[in-house]
């Protein structure tokens, strides 16, 4: 592996840059910036960025819904909306709000954080107190959207971030960051039920700093974690546990979030930040980035339906 990491000059930096999504019909990756409360586009093809500021509150997730054009499916702190965009205007044409959760008086300061969809376009996401920086405290959960509905898969979460599937759906893998590991869970993608969780990777036996954040799978298996204040990507194996097969050093020290993308899903997209004491730093931090060179290809992103 000889990974080449490019910082696309075209896209701003962001604040806190999340959720990358590789739409493979129209060749775009959607982004979000948390903080910034918008949501991004970007087509490799022309290299062109386009934005739209939500502006209501944090926006964590951006997802096409499928069969749907130009629809998608967001969240805006304690809700999931679905929203029109034309991928172009710097404002959305419409806002729909489909759900809330944790309107509890304990878990007010919670948001949405992390999302992915599994095969079938099931939404699984999970919230994060917006005190959990600061302290590690574990009001949020993880949660199974489909029909509408949030169903509480997990609790007790501080972070709820990553998310990927195994290539026979038999196996979920999954990043509370405030834990600083990976767990896997047997999957049934039936029932959507997950059960038997199992830590398998954990950064501190293996002397890095930072904490795990956003992750996916490539089509060999193997798990590509992006590491929160750890300055790299993780590539490991999540069959033999506590394997870590190597490392992509990144400029940013921030690092969030993955997806393959390309047209041949073999280029890796990662987002970036900028905050808890980043504010003013180079805008390294705060970049996407496409690394090219690194002999594995990934999995369309799957859109979410509804």
């Amino acid at each position: 592996m000889n990974p080449k990491v490019e910082r696309l000059e075209s896209v701003p930096a962001c604040k806190l840059g999340e959720g990358p999504h590789w739409d493979a019909e129209s060749q775009s990756l959607y982004f979000v910036d948390i903080i910034g409360r918008a949501i991004h586009k970007y087509v490799p093809a022309t290299n062109k960025h386009t934005s739209a500021i939500i502006g209501t509150s944090e926006v964590s997730l951006i997802l096409p819904i499928k069969g749907e054009k130009g629809r998608f499916l967001i969240s805006i702190g304690r809700d999931l909306a679905v929203i029109t965009w034309d991928g172009e205007s710097e404002n959305v044409s419409n806002i729909e709000k489909i759900l809330e959760v944790e309107n509890s008086p304990d878990t007010l300061s919670n948001r949405w954080n992390d999302g992915k969809c599994d095969r079938l376009g099931r939404l699984w996401a999970g919230t994060m107190d917006q005190k959990a920086n600061e302290n590690v405290v574990k009001t949020a959960a993880f949660y199974l959207v489909q029909n509408n509905k949030a169903t509480q898969m997990l609790n007790n979460i501080g972070i709820s971030n990553g998310t990927a599937w195994s290539r026979d759906d038999k196996k979920m893998y999954y990043i509370d960051s405030v834990t600083r590991s990976i767990d896997s869970f047997d999957f049934d993608i039936n029932k959507g039920t997950i059960a038997n969780r199992q830590t398998i990777f954990t950064v501190a036996k293996h002397n890095i700093q930072g904490t795990p954040d956003g992750m996916t799978i490539d089509t060999d298996g193997n798990l590509w974690a992006a590491v929160f204040n750890g300055h790299q990507i993780l590539k490991i194996d999540p069959k033999t546990p506590e394997t870590l097969l190597a490392s992509i050093p990144m400029p940013s020290q921030q690092t969030t979030s993955l997806t393959f993308g390309g047209p041949n899903l073999d280029e890796l997209y990662a987002t970036s930040a900028r905050i808890l004491g980043l504010e003013d730093s180079p805008s390294e931090n705060g970049s996407i980035y496409r690394i090219t060179g690194i002999n594995a290809r990934g999995y369309p992103s799957v859109p979410v339906t509804l």
